[in-house]
């Protein structure tokens, strides 16, 4: 049974940084890109970061470029999402996705493109 499972979530202060990791089980997801999602409360959920099965490649949505770093240890089955210069308007539930298969038709930042998702971890910025 695959499981994804967020940690690292919590209160910062509108500046500071967070890093939340996804710890992947009951598949090796080394050959597979990897993503993470973010929803807030009354909005849709929404892409923040994709990386390719071997992190050469990463993508990012436009309000989170230049700010969050996606990365991977696939020894360790686990991906990771460094967030700096946090915003409040960052605050939401943050959620890893995993595909089950190796390529997608549609773009790795759509939530389409996967079919295995995690609990979620909360991050919270204040002003």
């Amino acid at each position: 049974q695959v499981q994804l499972v967020e940690s690292g979530g919590g209160l910062v202060q509108a500046g500071g940084s967070l890093r939340i990791s996804c710890a992947a089980s009951g598949r090796d997801f080394s050959n597979y890109y990897m993503g993470w999602f973010r929803q807030a409360p009354g909005k849709e959920r929404e892409s923040v970061a994709a990386i390719s099965w071997s992190g050469s490649r990463t993508y990012y949505s436009d309000s989170v470029k230049g700010r969050f770093t996606i990365s991977r240890d696939n020894a360790k089955n686990t991906v990771y999402l460094q967030m700096n210069s946090l915003k409040p308007e960052d605050t939401a539930v943050y959620y890893c996705a995993a595909p089950s298969r190796a390529y997608t038709s549609v773009g790795v930042l759509e939530p389409k493109a996967y079919d295995y998702w995690g609990q979620g971890t909360q991050v919270t910025v204040s002003s």
